[in-house]
């Protein structure tokens, strides 16, 4: 097997995280792109007898790493979402962050997620707890859920105000997803791609965002369908079946970019 079908089913996975841990699916493609280029260049960046999967991740954060100093180190103002970010952490450590995302987003144990940003085992452990409280304590968000099923729509109601934040609504069609977005205006929409009516989530968030500006996860068990990179994606999304600890810390991410919850 080629290089490059080693790398091509990782791919949607490191867009995901990218896109996770810099706040965009501008910025973050463009740290994937980086590690693409820099195995064309030079193939051997990889050890092809070691975990494949560890060190692309750790090639993303190294990424991330450089964008982030040649970022503070530029005299022109930052983009929106760097702005976004950098307001926060100003309060929380991007490694922190880091270490939240690798293990209860991207599956990684605490040992793999040590091996990728470079620290043992135990301070992983401490970097995600310190990454939780620091991120809940800083966000607080009325919800919005676009979801059919009954009891997944239960169990997200609990996590959601488990963190703390509001349930405006659950709906499980396209209309009452609008209607409910409309009335209510929410900080952040938590959305299933299939609804009740057949209608699609997908086409529900479009219009909501026509009409609105805020945030999304979208939730599905086919996240490849959502990351083609052939239209404007979401830069945040669960795989169903999904942990609690997965949709827990992808809220606190998605918060963490939100503009309407950066601390004066």
């Amino acid at each position: 097997m080629s290089l490059g079908q080693a790398i091509a089913p990782h791919l949607p996975y490191l867009r995901r995280y990218g896109r996770a841990i810099s706040g965009s699916q501008q910025s973050g493609d463009a740290l994937v792109a980086g590690l693409l280029q820099t195995l064309v260049a030079n193939p051997t960046a990889v050890d092809s007898s070691a975990d494949l999967r560890i060190q692309l991740y750790r090639m993303v954060h190294d990424n991330f790493g450089l964008a982030s100093e040649q970022a503070a180190a530029s005299d022109e103002p930052a983009a929106a979402d760097i702005a976004i970010a950098d307001a926060r952490l100003r309060r929380i450590p991007s490694l922190a962050r880091q270490a939240l995302l690798l293990t209860a987003v991207e599956g990684f144990s605490e040992d793999e997620a040590g091996r990728i940003i470079g620290r043992d085992s135990a301070t992983v452990h401490d970097l995600i707890a310190q990454a939780m409280d620091e991120i809940e304590r800083q966000t607080r968000a009325r919800i919005l859920i676009i979801e059919d099923e009954p009891i997944i729509a239960m169990d997200i109601e609990m996590i959601v105000r488990d963190l703390g934040h509001d349930v405006v609504a659950v709906a499980t069609t396209h209309a009452e997803a609008v209607n409910e977005a409309q009335k209510h205006k929410p900080g952040l929409v938590l959305a299933d791609i299939q609804l009740a009516d057949n209608s699609s989530g997908i086409e529900a968030v479009q219009e909501i965002l026509s009409d609105v500006k805020v945030p999304v996860i979208f939730i599905t068990a086919f996240p490849e369908r959502l990351l083609t990179g052939d239209r404007p994606e979401p830069a945040f999304l669960l795989t169903k079946p999904y942990q609690p600890a997965t949709l827990r810390a992808a809220i606190s991410q998605v918060l963490f970019f939100d503009e309407s919850t950066v601390p004066a």
